[in-house]
C-alpha cells in the first residue's frame, strides 16, 4: 500500500475544489481565502484585463440553500454602492453548477492583522468611526450586517476602510422587494431571513440577542454592538466579555488608561440590553466625533471638574496666550510704576 502524505492530500483536495472557469471570462490565479460557505479566489478578468476576487460556493449544497444565500449576498452588495463596501462586478453559475460572484480585488490588511499597539487612541477611535459610515449607509437601505468583527473589516493600501462578508445580512421586507425588482436572475431569494431560535453570527462577536437565538429580531442596535465590539478589540486586543461588569472592568484596567468618555461610549455600545445601546449607528458615530473633538458625549455625564479640565484642554492655546498677556501686562505695569 502506498501512503500519501498530508501535503499531497491537501494539494489534491485543493485541485478537486478548484472551480471550473471554462466558458467564462475568468482565469484562476490563486486562492485568497476560505470562509464559512465559500472560497475567494484571485482571478483575471480577460475581457477587461484586470485582477478580480471571485467567490465560489465551496460546500455541498443538496437543497440549494447555500446557493440562494450566496446569490442573496451578491444582490445585497450590488445595491450597496458605497466607498466602504466592495462592489460586485458579475454573478451567475459556473459550468460545474456552483454559484459565484465577482468583486473588486482589494489589497490591504484586515483589522485583526493590524499592529494596534503602535497606533494612538485617537487613531483607533477614528478607525472605528470610519466603519460607521458604510454600516449607516446599509441601514438607510434597511440592511443589517449581523456579523461585524475585525476579520470582516479591511484597511486598503491607500487607507480606505471596507466592510466585508455580507453573507448573513438581514434585509427588511421592503428592501427585499427592491432587490427582487432588480434581481440578478435565477430567482434571487429572500436574503437574510431567519426564524426564532437561529443564532446568526460569529461566536465571540455576536450581540447578546444573537447568542440567545434572536437573530430574526436583529436591528440597527445589533450592528451598534458589532462596531463597539470592534472598538473594544482595537483598544483591548480581544473580543468583549459577556457581561456589562466584565466589560467595564476590562476597560478600566487597560493600560494606558482610557478617558472616561471613551469607556462610556464603548460600554453603552456593548450594553447587554439592546435598549441601553445607541439607537442607531449615527448616534454612535456622533458620540465618537464628539469624543475626538474633546466635547462632552451623550454616553457620559461630565462632572463640573471634568468639564473644566476638558474646556482648558480644548482652549489650551488661547488660555496660555491670555495668561501670557496678563503676566506681561502686570510686569509692564510694575516696571513703569517705578
Amino acid at each position: 500500500m502506498t501512503w500519501i502524505d498530508d501535503d499531497a492530500v491537501r494539494h489534491l483536495r485543493a485541485v478537486i475544489d478548484q472551480p471550473d472557469l471554462s466558458d467564462t471570462r475568468y482565469v484562476l490565479l490563486d486562492t485568497l481565502g476560505r470562509g464559512g460557505m465559500g472560497t475567494v479566489y484571485l482571478a483575471r478578468d480577460t475581457a477587461l484585463d484586470r485582477e478580480v476576487a471571485l467567490k465560489v460556493l465551496s460546500l455541498p449544497d443538496p437543497d440549494d440553500g447555500l446557493a440562494r444565500r450566496m446569490r442573496a449576498e451578491a444582490s445585497i452588495l450590488a445595491r450597496l454602492e458605497h466607498p466602504g463596501i466592495v462592489p460586485v462586478h458579475d454573478a451567475g453559475r459556473l459550468p460545474d453548477g456552483r454559484v459565484f460572484y465577482v468583486m473588486k480585488r482589494v489589497r490591504g490588511r484586515r483589522l485583526d492583522q493590524l499592529d494596534t499597539a503602535a497606533m494612538s487612541i485617537a487613531d483607533l477611535v477614528r478607525l472605528a468611526r470610519r466603519i460607521c459610515d458604510p454600516i449607516a449607509f446599509a441601514h438607510a437601505h434597511r440592511i443589517i450586517h449581523r456579523d461585524l468583527k475585525p476579520a470582516n473589516v479591511m484597511i486598503g493600501d491607500f487607507g480606505e476602510v471596507l466592510v466585508l462578508d455580507w453573507g448573513v445580512a438581514k434585509v427588511s421586507r421592503e428592501a427585499q422587494q427592491e432587490v427582487e425588482r432588480g434581481s440578478m436572475g435565477e430567482g434571487t431569494p429572500p436574503a437574510g431571513q431567519t426564524v426564532a431560535g437561529d443564532a446568526i453570527g460569529t461566536p465571540g462577536w455576536m450581540a447578546p440577542e444573537q447568542r440567545a437565538g434572536g437573530a430574526a429580531d436583529a436591528d440597527e442596535r445589533t450592528d451598534v454592538y458589532g462596531i463597539a465590539a470592534i472598538l473594544f478589540f482595537l483598544l483591548c486586543g480581544g473580543p468583549p466579555p459577556d457581561s456589562d461588569d466584565a466589560i467595564r472592568g476590562a476597560l478600566e484596567q487597560r493600560g494606558p488608561p482610557l478617558h472616561r468618555r471613551l469607556r462610556a461610549i464603548v460600554g453603552k455600545g456593548l450594553s447587554a440590553d439592546a435598549a441601553g445601546r445607541y439607537a442607531s449607528i449615527t448616534d454612535l458615530a456622533s458620540d465618537l466625533d464628539r469624543f475626538l473633538d474633546g466635547e462632552p458625549v451623550a454616553a457620559h455625564r461630565d462632572t463640573p471638574l471634568e468639564r473644566a479640565v476638558a474646556w482648558l484642554a480644548k482652549y489650551r492655546t488661547a488660555v496660555i496666550l491670555v495668561l501670557t498677556y496678563i503676566v506681561l501686562r502686570v510686569i509692564f505695569i510694575l516696571a513703569t510704576a517705578d
